[in-house]
């Protein structure tokens, strides 16, 4: 009942603000298209007074958070995005309307179990900034260091919970009906943002994922990540180090001091590699909100990172067979990239590899040797999914917020640096991730790393050998005795079997003898008679065989 309550409130907001009037209806079935004309909601008139992306930026606030983050992530696709709804859009990223100071006031208190006096010597009431989950307020502690507060909304989660139960039901009905929605795998999809969404309304995880990137990149020109103050971090209020950079999508600013734009967008894909191969650990939520520019050294550009609530990890298995994937696209080599597929298990073992090449070559190829401004990853990407359909590649949902981040990244690349050569950045860099990770060089550190603990066991290795090999004679002897049992078994069964086909002949000869015997009396015909004693005599003779 509460998902039901839920989906009809997002159909009253869908009417409401009339977005079906952005629905590209001449490009569905004709079936569809009726059954949107005859659609309610066509009674009540499009809001004159509110354009197309106001329309769908207040839609979005009034459904909630994960309708908002939704819109953040549309608002870094001008490729896809017309720019009057992106212009709007953008203002989810740090402007949604804030909740009441006096709510703040009031968590932070009880979070941290003082007055706001006596915690800080300034504090301003009126937030800095305010988004689907949280808002910032600015402060200044009693030692002078300036700093920000993030505050989790009031009642967040009862709203979240609400909605994801919403998808759970929408993901669980689609596994039901229909085969293709089994292969996207929807159900864990939604459990892996469950997870991530209530990651981020645990402060102290964002805390510690802040801590973890801010040492991952310690003394870096690439990346900043801003200091948290833990003393004063609790599940629902964060306070961590004030920065003062330019917002990315400040574009006019970057360019007015100079900044080398080039190389500040080379620094955001060598950041996002060096977070996903060097240390598997990669800002997942990398949306223009999220990301600034110090103002030092223009010439020298480095980002600074806030609002680290959502990291994703890989396995090692993943970061190699996606950096063998990877280096394959930038080579071209298609017959490899179809291989890895069916190597990793993304595609099934079945698949006619040559292909599987030749449809991927049909997509990627127009996109090689053109500059960022002339490529949709989007697009690609859609193509690439539709072409994977066909052979019945699933989705991997470790890889979804991968794929997330690398849309994000694309985005600011197209607005910073539209002439960017993605393919001559990026390969250099995995080219030589793959040989420090796989080259003589690993190998020697990683027998290095491994040679204490080797030196340390080497005196218990005789001792886990004769274990072992004594083990091994049990496990002879335990299978020669589960063999002899297997036997006797098999004989005993053999025997029962040969009891109960006897006993049933007995059964079915005595029957004979007994209607035999019957008739003979009634006949008084004395020869049947001694028939029926002579079965009799069979059926003692077998019962006692």
């Amino acid at each position: 009942m509460s998902s039901m309550w839920r989906l009809w409130k997002i159909l009253f907001v869908f009417s409401k603000y009339r977005l079906d009037s952005l629905i590209p209806v001449e490009h569905l079935p004709v079936g569809l298209r009726v059954l949107l004309w005859l659609a309610p909601w066509r009674l009540s008139p499009v809001p004159s007074d509110l354009n197309r992306g106001t329309r769908l930026r207040l839609a979005l606030e009034a459904l909630g958070p994960i309708f908002i983050k939704f819109g953040q992530i549309l608002s870094t696709r001008p490729d896809l995005i017309p720019d009057d709804i992106v212009n709007e859009l953008k203002l989810l990223q740090d402007r949604v309307p804030p909740f009441p100071e006096d709510q703040a006031l009031a968590l932070i208190e009880s979070q941290l179990g003082q007055s706001i006096d006596e915690l800080f010597a300034k504090f301003s009431s009126t937030p800095l900034a305010s988004a689907s989950i949280a808002q910032v307020h600015t402060a200044q502690l009693h030692t002078g260091q300036e700093v920000v507060v993030k505050v989790v909304r009031p009642g967040i989660e009862h709203t979240i919970k609400r909605d994801l139960q919403l998808l759970e039901t929408m993901a669980r009905l689609a596994v039901t009906y229909s085969a293709e929605a089994r292969r996207l795998k929807p159900m864990e999809i939604v459990e892996d943002y469950r997870h991530t969404i209530y990651g981020e309304l645990n402060l102290m995880i964002e805390a510690s994922n802040a801590t973890q990137l801010r040492r991952n990149f310690d003394n870096s020109e690439l990346l900043y990540t801003p200091e948290i103050y833990w003393d004063y971090t609790r599940p629902k209020v964060m306070v961590s180090e004030r920065i003062y950079g330019i917002p990315v999508a400040n574009i006019d600013e970057l360019y007015a001091q100079n900044t080398d734009m080039k190389l500040l967008a080379e620094r955001g894909v060598e950041i996002f590699f060096t977070q996903v191969f060097r240390d598997s650990f990669f800002h997942a939520d990398m949306h223009p909100g999220n990301i600034f520019v110090s103002r030092e050294n223009p010439d020298n550009p480095q980002y600074i990172a806030i609002d680290c609530g959502i990291v994703g990890t890989l396995t090692e298995e993943d970061q190699h067979y996606l950096a063998m994937n990877l280096l394959a696209f930038f080579n071209q080599d298609y017959h490899q990239v179809a291989q890895l597929h069916v190597d990793s298990g993304w595609v099934p073992a079945t698949t006619k590899v040559h292909e599987f090449a030749a449809a991927i070559r049909s997509v990627c190829e127009p996109i090689f040797e053109k500059p960022l401004a002339e490529i949709s990853f989007g697009q690609v990407l859609i193509q690439l999914f539709s072409t994977a359909r066909r052979f019945d590649m699933e989705v991997q949902p470790q890889l979804v917020l991968l794929q997330k981040t690398l849309l994000n990244i694309e985005g600011l690349g197209r607005q910073l640096y539209p002439q960017l050569d993605l393919w001559s950045t990026a390969k250099p860099y995995l080219e030589r991730w793959m040989r420090d990770r796989f080259g003589p060089k690993a190998a020697f550190q990683e027998l290095k790393r491994q040679l204490p603990s080797w030196i340390e066991k080497a005196p218990k290795i005789p001792g886990l050998v004769h274990g072992a090999l004594t083990r091994l004679n049990h496990l002879d002897e335990t299978q020669q005795s589960m063999q002899q049992e297997i036997v006797q078994l098999r004989l005993a069964l053999e025997h029962s079997n040969r009891q109960k086909r006897q006993h049933a002949i007995a059964w079915l000869v005595t029957g004979t003898g007994l209607f035999t015997w019957w008739q003979a009396f009634a006949l008084g015909v004395p020869e049947m008679t001694g028939a029926a004693l002579t079965c009799i005599g069979i059926l003692w003779l077998l019962v006692k065989a």
